[in-house]
């Protein structure tokens, strides 16, 4: 059995969906129940509350763990109590790129390490679901804004991410591995933007923010060091955070999706 967390996100729900088609037994572990595939169990438990995570875990063989505001260690040794001997971690290209920045990821992956079970962790760049900050935007005025309009980062389709933690949760030979997850090719804000723009067969056009006013936006729903991290590769990227990494090619015997199918099965959000 796998228990995956944050089952109802961009990347758990179709984890979830993923699983569920290949005949897999699932739990979706959240606080609240969501649509669900037929066949899948929901138990709710709190990552913040490990007492609460028992049952969930019970029988189950591996676990998918996203980083969030809970202390790893209690969840992973409720885990590992219940059954659990393998654990993919869903981190953050940044752990590895800027640590300093990004010190909360770095941490859950420290835990994974030292957890004793077998680990595979998946660090991926910026989500082309990001976007759909735009949805409301764009659908009432055709705009986008964005800081660092023509800096170009090679953004992945969470279904992708799916997709990839899919595989190495049901295969052998991925334990004690971290996989980057890129996107086909690096594209501007502002080519995502005009992506969008193609696809609903409007104009949409783009307003560049200065680093201050996207660092005044994210601060209301981000915390402010998640918010330096995030614009310091928004804004200046390292060559490793703007190279297309092979993992996923490699892994799925594929390329990575690019923008603009993302673009194409979400653009009911932007009409």
């Amino acid at each position: 059995m796998f228990v995956v967390t944050g089952a109802t996100g961009n990347v758990g729900g179709e984890l979830v969906r993923l699983l569920a088609a290949a005949g897999e037994r699932v739990t979706a572990l959240s606080r609240r129940p969501g649509p669900l595939p037929e066949g899948v169990r929901h138990s709710a438990g709190d990552l913040g509350d490990p007492a609460s995570l028992k049952a969930a875990f019970d029988g189950a063989e591996a676990l998918f763990l996203l980083v969030a505001g809970h202390e790893p260690r209690a969840v992973l040794e409720a885990a590992a109590a219940g059954g659990v001997r393998r654990v993919v971690l869903l981190s953050s290209q940044g752990a590895g790129t800027r640590p300093g920045l990004y010190g909360h990821p770095a941490g859950f992956e420290e835990a994974v390490r030292g957890s004793g079970l077998d680990w595979t962790i998946l660090r991926p760049g910026g989500f082309a679901s990001n976007a759909l900050a735009w949805a409301e935007p764009i659908s009432a005025h055709r705009t986008a804004a964005a800081p660092f309009a023509d800096v170009a980062l090679p953004v992945i389709d969470p279904a992708d991410i799916a997709e990839v933690a899919s595989v190495v949760l049901r295969q052998d030979g991925h334990a004690g591995r971290t996989y980057v997850l890129t996107g086909p090719q690096p594209v501007t804000p502002r080519e995502r933007a005009a992506t969008i723009g193609k696809v609903l067969g409007a104009e949409v056009r783009f307003v560049e923010q200065s680093r201050q006013e996207a660092r005044a936006q994210m601060l209301g729903f981000m915390p402010e060091q998640a918010v330096e991290g995030t614009l310091a590769i928004l804004g200046t990227p390292t060559e490793e955070e703007q190279r297309v990494s092979p993992d996923v090619e490699r892994l799925l015997g594929r390329a990575p999706r690019p923008f603009t199918a993302w673009a194409a099965r979400n653009i009911e959000a932007f009409r």
